[in-house]
């Protein structure tokens, strides 16, 4: 049994591709190289079920990735995963560069200014073309906290915390 906690998800699967029972990958940072140097993924379902699977193929597709699993070979095998969450190990993912994180770390983290205004916790992060947002909620207000080096001061993990620079207005809106 595989410890949930273990895993951080890199995609979505999106849709079908082809009859031959092929899945369409939304990848969460269009980093390819983890899926090809791995034979094993977890599919975690929209009830929350997870089922590992083995790789037959991954190749890149406009902008996201075809992934082909071992004994899928038609559409309608492949149909009740679309919408499950493409996850791996943690061991099976490089570790991140210097200032850099993966999602699954920072959810959660408590986000304070550098004045020590504490302003909530990070309760989602979407991607844009530039770079991610952090959504921060508090009980009565939510804040979108851009991902760049002008505003993110530290970064503490163990700590469970994150302290900003808020660039003039960035927590008026």
């Amino acid at each position: 049994m595989i410890d949930q906690d273990e895993l951080i998800a890199v995609g979505k699967i999106s849709g079908t591709h082809g009859i031959r029972g092929h899945l369409k990958v939304f990848s969460y940072s269009g980093n390819i190289e983890s899926l090809q140097s791995t034979d094993i993924v977890f599919l975690k379902g929209k009830n929350g079920l997870l089922q590992e699977h083995r790789i037959k193929g991954v190749s890149a597709h406009a902008g996201g990735f075809i992934l082909a699993l071992d004994k899928f070979d038609n559409i309608n095998q492949v149909l009740p995963l679309v919408g499950s969450e493409l996850c791996l190990k943690r061991s099976q993912l490089p570790e991140p560069a210097e200032d850099e994180y993966y999602w699954r770390d920072l959810m959660g983290l408590t986000v304070v200014t550098d004045r020590g205004l504490e302003l909530g916790r990070i309760a989602d992060i979407f991607e844009t073309g530039s770079s991610d947002i952090y959504v921060v909620r508090s009980a009565d207000k939510e804040y979108l906290i851009p991902a760049i080096a002008d505003v993110i001061a530290q970064v503490d993990i163990p700590g469970n915390r994150m302290v900003i620079t808020p660039l003039d207005g960035l927590l008026d809106l």
